[in-house]
């Protein structure tokens, strides 16, 4: 018997996995930080963020990430990642630390210019596991396309139970949308 025909069989409907379904979308002007702290971490185990910055106020700017564990935000130097970045122009190259203050959302670029980038987040909810990433981000900086793609990790077992996104330096407008995926 195929698994969807067992899986409808045991829980006596259809299934309806891996659908997004919205938690918040917070649309904002010229703001440092955006937190979303009711993110249902015991309902979800992966979460989808995307990000939309239509324009930031400073100069090689991207949008950092960070958790809040138990209500308390971690800011010190614990994240680790590992970025590809790419340019139409021809620069490739990447960014990585074992010990930094955030996560990133997308690109630098500069102020005036658009980024946007997509994250997932892996485990936030449980106390015994790491919270993971995975990004992708494209950007424009003037008339050169921008990407970059990677991963990163809070390499501490803890609850996660809300994400900030801020501008690195600066303040920032967009719209932020976090989505939770059903019976992940």
């Amino acid at each position: 018997m195929p698994l969807g025909a067992a899986r409808f069989g045991l829980l006596g409907g259809v299934a309806d996995l891996g659908k997004l379904e919205l938690i918040e979308t917070q649309t904002f002007t010229t703001e440092l930080n955006v937190d979303f702290t009711s993110i249902d971490e015991s309902i979800y185990n992966v979460h989808f963020a995307t990000i939309s910055v239509d324009r930031q106020t400073t100069n090689n700017q991207s949008v950092g990430i960070q958790f809040y564990e138990s209500g308390v935000l971690e800011t010190a130097s614990v994240y680790q990642y590992a970025y590809q970045n790419g340019e139409a122009g021809g620069t490739f190259g990447e960014s990585k630390s074992t010990g930094n203050t955030r996560l990133f959302g997308t690109q630098f670029v500069d102020a005036g210019d658009y980024k946007f980038g997509y994250s997932y987040f892996y485990n936030l909810g449980d106390s015994a596991k790491y919270s993971f990433q995975t990004m992708h981000s494209t950007a424009i900086q003037a008339t050169n396309y921008k990407m970059r793609f990677g991963s990163g990790v809070l390499p501490q077992a803890s609850t996660v139970d809300g994400i900030r996104f801020s501008a690195v330096l600066g303040t920032m407008t967009g719209t932020i949308s976090l989505y939770g995926i059903a019976e992940s």
